[in-house]
C-alpha cells in the first residue's frame, strides 16, 4: 500500500509522518525505515527506526539512482515493513514532473514486495498532474 501526505511546506507533513513512524513502531513486526533529506530529525524519531539521511549520499542524482537506493535498502534487510520517505520533492532532482512516473514504480514495488510506502510531497493535490491516485491513499 502506498500512503501520500501532501501540502506546502510548513503545512505540517513532517510531523504527521514523525507522528506516524512513531506510533507504527511501537505495533511493528518488521523494521521500518524513514529516508530524510538530512540528520535534523533523528532525535524526532524511535531509536528503533532506522534513519537513512539522503545527505550521506549524494551521488543519488535522480528517479532512477533514487528506486534503485530503495532496492538496496530493501536487499539488506528481509524484514522492512514499512518505508517512509519524508519531503520527496526535496531528494535531488525531484520534480512535479517526474512524480507519476515514480509514484507508479513505488506502488509497483509495494504490491511486488508487500511493504507499505508513505511518502510526503511538497504540492496541493491539483498540482499534482499526472498522478493516478487509484490504489493509494490521501492521508489528508
Amino acid at each position: 500500500m502506498v500512503k501520500i501526505l501532501i501540502g506546502h511546506k510548513g503545512s505540517g507533513k513532517t510531523k504527521r509522518m514523525i507522528d506516524l513512524v512513531n506510533d507504527q513502531v511501537q505495533t511493528a513486526k518488521g523494521s521500518i525505515i524513514f529516508i530524510n533529506k538530512n540528520s535534523r530529525l533523528i532525535y524526532d524519531l524511535d531509536y528503533k527506526i532506522r534513519v537513512v539521511c539522503m545527505e550521506d549520499f549524494p551521488h543519488v542524482t535522480n528517479e532512477d539512482e533514487y528506486i534503485g537506493f530503495l532496492f538496496g535498502i530493501m536487499s539488506a534487510d528481509n524484514d522492512i515493513e514499512t518505508i517512509f520517505l519524508d519531503g520527496i520533492m526535496s531528494h535531488r532532482d525531484f520534480a512535479l514532473d517526474i512524480l507519476p512516473s515514480f509514484i507508479e514504480k513505488i506502488k509497483i514495488i509495494s504490491k511486488e514486495t508487500g511493504i507499505d510506502f508513505v511518502i510526503s510531497v511538497s504540492a496541493e493535490l491539483e498540482e499534482m498532474i499526472g498522478v493516478d491516485f487509484d490504489n493509494m491513499e490521501v492521508l489528508n
